[in-house]
């Protein structure tokens, strides 16, 4: 893509991995990246794949997954404008990605290789810094995660799960928080199958927490849901 092209690629508002950098800084920076374009349902990283790339999101939105060796799809953290993934990057030795990515939405991104990640990394080390942070909260997540599976039941896991999307992607509306799920998707994040999913959606539906659509569903109170997860 031409220089133009680039130039006219815009950052993400609110970037994390760029807090902290203005100017002259980030346009060095954005000039070291290739901007890359995926369409809906396109794995950009897949799982044992070498790491040798870092992901910046631009615009659509994406998701982490990861497949079992029985072949199960389990998805993970979603990821709006603004969220980087493949840190492994970062890293002087060769390792490969941990998770598989995916865009569900038609995206764009910046990439880095692994030489100019580093690079960069060395010269503005508020780079290293901020994902650095990123991968703490990162580790969060997956505790928090990994206590609600051993420690929590079918509702509140689901509970927990609607929460963390309606934060993530969720768009407010005058009934409450929308946004795009399926109940596939929620049994997949939340360790459940899918009946049992439509099951307690039906459930917090007929109490007025949610509004389930075809495709989407609408958060209308967090307080009366996680009341019904008692």
């Amino acid at each position: 893509m031409p220089a133009t092209a680039i130039a006219r690629v815009p950052w993400p508002p609110n970037s994390r991995f760029l807090k902290g950098l203005e100017g002259r800084d980030l346009d060095r920076i954005k000039a070291a990246a290739k901007p890359r374009r995926y369409m809906a349902n396109a794995v950009i990283t897949n799982q044992s794949a070498p790491g040798a790339h870092l992901f910046l999101l631009t615009s659509g939105r994406a998701r982490h997954f990861y497949l079992t060796p029985e072949g199960k799809k389990t998805l993970l953290l979603w990821l709006t404008p603004g969220d980087i993934f493949g840190g492994v990057a970062f890293l002087s030795e060769d390792k490969d990605y941990l998770l598989s990515t995916e865009a569900v939405k038609d995206s764009s991104v910046l990439v880095w290789d692994r030489n100019a990640l580093r690079e960069l990394a060395g010269q503005y080390p508020k780079l290293a810094e901020n994902a650095l942070s990123i991968a703490s909260d990162y580790l969060a997540w997956y505790l928090a995660d990994h206590i609600a599976l051993i420690s929590h039941g079918a509702h509140q896991r689901l509970a927990q799960v609607l929460i963390c999307l309606a934060k993530t992607i969720g768009q407010q509306t005058r009934t409450g928080v929308e946004f795009d799920v399926t109940n596939e998707d929620l049994a997949s994040a939340a360790n459940l199958t899918p009946f049992t999913v439509s099951r307690v959606l039906s459930q917090w539906q007929a109490g007025g927490a949610i509004v389930k659509r075809r495709g989407k569903l609408v958060l209308r109170s967090p307080e009366l849901l996680l009341l019904n997860t008692r």
